[in-house]
């Protein structure tokens, strides 16, 4: 006979306490002394209680889930070692709740209505959301869910700003771009060009701007006094987060400008393909053209050469996103007022500059 699972009842005739207390330890609720919590913790690891998901839900209205929902298809998310690296840290802190992670890909527009039932449904207690593109539907359809939501990276929709509600981790995309080509200015670098991420998101559009703002400092560089220059002279190319998309941005730089000397590329994977087309046409890293990355991925460290990058923690952001969301639906006590996160970055100087 299949051994019987052991009961709520049981768990309290092992601590010596009612089932109503055992109900409280169990479902995480307050008001028990912490040595009767402590006795009924025992007799639910003795007896290897495991409490009814179902039943559970009823009483708590929580179901134990989190979405996590990357505007991205799958081949790019599971290609990506950022994504990677995010996931972790979110699953870390989801872990030490007890909380499940469900995690939803846009593979096409398709997807997103499956995605606006699914959050509906009352599968997930809240949601976190990354990589969202201008104009992405997912932020209306957790508003209309009314799922308690953090997101990953600075809001770029209308009103979003002004949304003493809204939570969301980033880091700081400007400055990051400010040290980055700060430091090739100071390494004497002064045809500097840009391989940006997609447009239609913030964080590509907001290392763009600190890179126009680290040139605006410097009259003359790139040819034109200003920031306004490295557009005018062309030494902007759109790459997509991608090593092929920085393959293809950097040929497209140096056929419009071969005397360029450095250029920054909006992540480690652009970057990884800026060296590929710099070698493709014969240029010396960094004696012809000094390069930076965006990441500090760990395959940075051992690229060829070694890559001056953009230090940003994509595993702690990814924790903190998950922590806030846990304080937000009451799972994790918040000791603070909730708010949005900006963390540091700093740069990593190796040998491709």
């Amino acid at each position: 006979m299949p051994e019987t699972r052991p009961t709520l009842e049981a768990v309290a005739a092992q601590a010596g306490v009612s089932r109503a207390t055992v109900s409280r330890v169990v479902n995480g609720f307050a008001g028990v002394r912490e040595e009767v919590r402590e006795k009924v913790q025992r007799a639910v690891a003795e007896l290897g209680y495991v409490p009814n998901s179902a039943a559970r839900s009823l009483v708590t209205r929580r179901t134990g889930a989190i979405a996590v929902v990357i505007a991205e298809p799958e081949r790019r998310v599971f290609a990506d070692p950022f994504f990677a690296q995010q996931l972790r840290g979110v699953s870390r802190e989801l872990s030490a709740s007890d909380t499940q992670l469900v995690l939803l890909l846009v593979e096409n527009t398709r997807d997103y209505d499956r995605i606006g039932r699914y959050l509906a449904g009352g599968h997930v207690d809240g949601t976190l959301m990354f990589s969202l593109h201008r104009d992405d539907p997912l932020p209306s359809m957790a508003a209309r869910s009314e799922l308690p939501t953090v997101f990953g990276g600075r809001p770029g929709w209308p009103g979003a700003e002004d949304d003493p509600e809204l939570l969301y981790v980033d880091s700081d995309n400007r400055d990051g771009a400010r040290q980055a080509v700060r430091h090739l200015l100071d390494r004497g670098r002064r045809r500097i060009a840009v391989i940006t991420g997609p447009l239609d998101q913030t964080s590509a559009a907001d290392r763009l701007e600190g890179y126009h703002e680290a040139l605006a400092g410097a009259p003359g560089a790139n040819g034109v006094p200003g920031a306004s220059g490295a557009q005018e002279a062309g030494l902007v190319a759109q790459g997509d987060f991608t090593a092929e998309g920085g393959e293809r941005a950097m040929t497209e730089l140096l056929d419009r400008h071969p005397g360029l000397d450095a250029v920054f590329a909006g992540s480690d994977l652009m970057a990884s393909g800026a060296l590929r087309a710099l070698r493709a046409r014969g240029r010396r890293i960094p004696e012809d053209v000094a390069v930076v990355g965006y990441d500090d991925m760990e395959s940075a460290a051992w690229s060829d050469p070694p890559l001056t990058t953009v230090h940003q923690d994509i595993e702690e952001m990814g924790g903190l996103m998950a922590s806030l969301l846990l304080r937000r639906i009451g799972v994790v006590p918040a000791v603070a007022e909730l708010a949005p996160v900006v963390t540091p970055v700093r740069l990593v100087v190796r040998s491709s500059t």
